[in-house]
C-alpha cells in the first residue's frame, strides 16, 4: 500500500487490565460460539466511555456485563444481564444507552444496575444485531444493526433515531457496519465497514437523507476496522480488529500516525479522555479484547494533540 507520506508508529501503554476474579476463566458463551469459534474466551471488552467525574465504563460482550473502572484503575461491575452489550454513550448524567446485539437499543442506570429498552425492534420486526452508535449534539442517535452481515450478505443497515421517536433507514447495503463517528460540523457521518476492510463516507443532507456515500479508507488485515472517534482537527481515529493498532487519519483520510498494541491485536474501540481542565494533557484510550486489557497513549506527548 502506497502512502504519500510515511505514518508515524506511537506504542500505546498499558492503564489496567481485568482482575482475575471478574475473569469468566473456562466459561463458554453463545457469542464466543458464534464468534470466537467455540473458544471459551474469558472477556471481550469493547464500548469505552467516560463519566464526567473520569471513571471509564466499558462491555463485556459475551457475558452481558457493564463495567466501571475508576481513574486508579480500579473494576468494578455495574450491570450484569441476559445480553450482548456492544457500544454506548451517556444519555444523560446517570444513564448509558448500550447497543446490544440481543436486545436491540437499552438504558443501564449507572447507580442502580437497572436495564430498560429504548428501542427492542423495528415496526415488530428484530434487528439483525446492533452494534455500535453515536450522538449528535441535536440529540439524533445514529446507530449500527451489522448481525452476521459481510461481503456474501452486505445488507447491514444503519439508522437514525430522532429525539421525537422517528426511525430512519440511512444504509441497508453494508458489509457488517460496526464503529460510527460524526464530522466537527456533523455534516458527515463515518461507517466502519468491518468486511468491507474500509470506512465509508456518508454526507448527511439537510433533508435528512444520505447522497454520494462513499470509501474513505481501506485496510487490510483478518478482520477490520472497528470502533471510531474524531478529534478536534477532523481527524478519524480507527481502531481495528486485527492489527492491533488504531490508525489516525486526516480528514483527506491520509495516514498520520498508527497508535500499536504492546499486548494483543484485537484493538476493537477507542475514546478520548475528557479535559477536566483547560490545558490538561488528552488522551485517548483504547480496548484490547484479546487480553482483556485496556491501553492508552498521551496524545500531547506523541505529538498528536487533540
Amino acid at each position: 500500500m502506497y502512502f504519500r507520506t510515511v505514518p508515524r508508529e506511537i506504542s500505546l501503554q498499558v492503564f489496567s487490565a481485568m482482575p482475575a476474579h471478574l475473569r469468566k476463566t473456562g466459561v463458554r458463551s453463545e457469542w464466543a460460539d458464534a464468534n470466537k469459534g467455540g473458544a471459551c474466551i474469558d472477556s471481550f471488552l469493547e464500548g469505552p466511555v467516560f463519566d464526567p467525574a473520569g471513571n471509564l465504563y466499558v462491555t463485556d460482550i459475551p457475558f452481558g456485563r457493564i463495567l466501571r473502572i475508576s481513574p486508579a484503575g480500579e473494576w468494578s461491575l455495574v450491570a450484569e444481564y441476559k445480553g450482548e452489550p456492544n457500544g454506548m454513550k451517556f444519555l444523560n448524567a446517570r444513564e448509558l444507552v448500550v447497543a446490544d446485539y440481543r436486545n436491540g437499543l437499552l438504558r443501564v442506570n449507572v447507580d442502580t444496575g437497572e436495564v430498560t429498552t429504548l428501542l427492542g425492534r423495528r415496526n415488530a420486526e428484530q434487528f439483525k444485531g446492533v452494534n455500535d452508535l453515536v450522538i449528535s449534539r441535536r440529540g439524533d442517535l445514529y446507530f449500527t444493526d451489522q448481525g452476521q452481515t459481510g461481503l456474501h450478505d452486505p445488507t447491514g443497515r444503519v439508522y437514525r433515531l430522532r429525539p421525537g421517536g422517528q426511525l430512519d433507514l440511512l444504509l441497508g447495503n453494508v458489509p457488517s457496519p460496526n464503529g460510527l463517528a460524526l464530522s466537527c460540523d456533523e455534516k458527515v457521518l463515518f461507517v466502519a465497514a468491518t468486511r468491507g476492510n474500509c470506512v465509508w463516507r456518508v454526507p448527511l443532507q439537510a433533508d435528512g437523507s444520505v447522497s454520494k456515500v462513499g470509501q474513505f479508507f481501506t485496510f487490510y488485515g483478518t478482520s477490520g476496522p472497528d470502533g471510531m472517534a474524531i478529534d478536534s482537527r477532523d481527524r478519524l481515529f480507527v481502531a481495528h480488529a486485527s492489527l492491533g493498532c488504531v490508525w489516525v487519519l486526516s480528514k483527506r483520510g491520509e495516514p498520520e500516525a498508527i497508535l500499536a498494541s504492546p499486548a494483543g491485536a484485537t484493538t476493537t474501540n477507542l475514546v478520548f479522555q475528557p479535559a477536566v481542565e483547560p490545558g490538561q494533557p488528552r488522551k485517548v484510550f483504547v480496548t484490547e479484547s484479546e487480553t482483556g486489557t485496556i491501553l492508552f497513549a498521551d496524545l500531547d506527548e506523541a505529538g498528536l494533540g487533540v
